[in-house]
């Protein structure tokens, strides 16, 4: 799980990361850094300051006890010229201390100095290099942007081929349907009186009654004429097919 949550969170961090702004983080967070050295330099330099005060004075506490060191052994007072001189012996011995204080101040003064030379010698190098990777990158990032509208596999390409599919698709669709409706209107697939209304078609089944009625009229109106003139009423053995002993309207059997 915590492999699978990290590859997540990698595969997030690394969509969502712009290299122009991780080279600003990363140039900020020197810059931190050798703002601290500095702020370490005037540290150890205000601190080697305050002990070369104290030098100064012992120096001139040393200079003091030994003056009057003299003067009262001059005076006579051998023991406070003795206490003079134990306490111009100590302040030299702090003096001693002090002066070794000093000098690893000053070394550890030196060595922050190097190291801030050396930091903002880098960070000058990091800042041009970072200036040079964000413009490759954005030419490079432009490129691919004038590459994916060129050629249609960017997403908003992706998103504008397929609306343009769809249309072609509709239109194509259109164009089917109409040329469908023309081939079946000139092969009259269509009755006229389909576009008619209702009460169009009841009037025109009327009058094909009364005008197939008339015509059955005049037929059966014809026939009797033919048989009227021929002969009478037919006999039964002629309505069933039989042959009759009557003569014929000619007069020969």
């Amino acid at each position: 799980m915590s492999t699978v949550i990290k590859s997540k969170i990698n595969k997030m961090l690394d969509k969502a990361e712009d290299p122009s702004e991780t080279l600003e983080y990363s140039y900020a967070k020197q810059m931190e850094l050798l703002q601290n050295v500095k702020k370490g330099v005037a540290d150890v330099v205000t601190a080697k300051k305050r002990l070369q005060l104290q030098q100064q004075k012992l120096e001139q506490q040393v200079v003091k006890l030994d003056t009057q060191a003299r003067q009262a052994l001059a005076a006579g007072r051998e023991e406070l010229a003795r206490t003079a001189l134990e306490r111009k012996q100590f302040a030299q011995t702090e003096l001693q201390t002090l002066d070794q204080q000093v000098t690893e101040l000053e070394a550890q003064q030196q060595g922050l100095i190097d190291k801030e030379q050396k930091l903002r010698s880098k960070l000058e190098q990091f800042r041009t290099k970072k200036e040079v990777i964000k413009a490759q990158y954005s030419a490079a990032e432009a490129q691919v942007k004038i590459g994916e509208a060129a050629t249609g596999v960017g997403e908003e390409m992706a998103d504008v081929g397929l609306a343009m599919q769809r249309a072609v698709d509709k239109t194509e669709g259109m164009r089917a349907r109409a040329s469908a409706m023309d081939e079946l209107e000139e092969a009259g697939a269509f009755d006229d009186n389909l576009s008619l209304t209702a009460g169009q078609d009841d009037i025109d089944r009327q009058l094909h009654e009364l005008t197939s009625g008339s015509q059955v009229d005049d037929d059966l109106a014809k026939l009797k004429a033919e048989l009227g003139s021929g002969s009478s009423t037919p006999s039964p053995a002629l309505e069933q097919g039989k042959p009759t002993d009557q003569p014929t309207p000619g007069g020969q059997p």
